[in-house]
């Protein structure tokens, strides 16, 4: 955690993790859409995200200028409840005052390859993300981008074949889509992150520290201590 854009903040509260991360996501926003009239941003799945999402769907913004993708998803049905698009509209975050056509699922139950090149094609059309939210796994893995595995970087988006968590197939963003962007944030929480968060420099262990972006690179953390 060398360069200087990159800013690490720890919280003991989970109330205070949440409303921050909210607070950030909503002024970047804002700034977005002030400057350029939208905004678009890169939504993570898990579990850490999702009293995020839900807060963030109650904030004072101009939603019909969202512009809504996602960094990876199952290879599951559509209504699969493990599916991180049905996660991010259950949370009230993907809502009836963004325009459907500005909300750009990844259909993972086409299969890892079709999807993959059908997304490839949408995010191609992507100047330049304004913020990529993004989770870490207990193994240090980022959106479906796992330690150990080889991906061709020259691909903006890419079937996953062989992910050690269920389900083995999936679609992720790669290393150089998810840093085309102004703003990341990560998002950790829980103690069973702490031993992957300290490899955090070891490119082998966890892609994370291969993440960049224009501005600023925030990490929040919760609980990991």
């Amino acid at each position: 955690m060398k360069p200087n854009n990159i800013i690490h903040q720890s919280f003991s509260d989970k109330t205070k993790f949440d409303s921050v991360a909210v607070s950030l996501i909503v002024e970047l926003a804002n700034n977005a859409i002030k400057k350029r009239g939208s905004f678009l941003i890169v939504l993570c799945g898990g579990a850490t995200p999702k009293d995020i999402y839900t807060k963030l769907s109650n904030a004072d913004t101009d939603w019909s200028a969202w512009h809504i993708y996602f960094g990876d998803e199952r290879c599951l049905a559509s209504n699969h409840p493990d599916r991180n698009s049905l996660m991010a509209e259950n949370s009230g975050l993907v809502n009836s005052a963004i325009p459907t056509n500005q909300v750009f699922p990844i259909l993972g139950e086409l299969g890892n390859k079709i999807a993959a090149d059908q997304y490839e094609k949408i995010i191609s059309e992507v100047d330049q993300f304004d913020l990529v939210l993004l989770g870490f796994g207990e193994d240090g893995h980022i959106a479906s981008l796992f330690p150990g595995h080889d991906w061709d970087n020259n691909r903006l988006v890419i079937p996953v074949l062989n992910a050690p968590k269920a389900p083995s197939e999936r679609v992720s963003l790669t290393v150089k889509s998810l840093s085309s962007t102004k703003d990341v944030i990560f998002l950790i929480a829980g103690k069973n992150k702490a031993k992957a968060f300290q490899s955090w420099d070891d490119i082998n262990l966890t892609p994370a520290s291969l993440i960049t972006a224009k501005n600023k690179v925030r990490i929040l953390t919760y609980d990991i201590n």
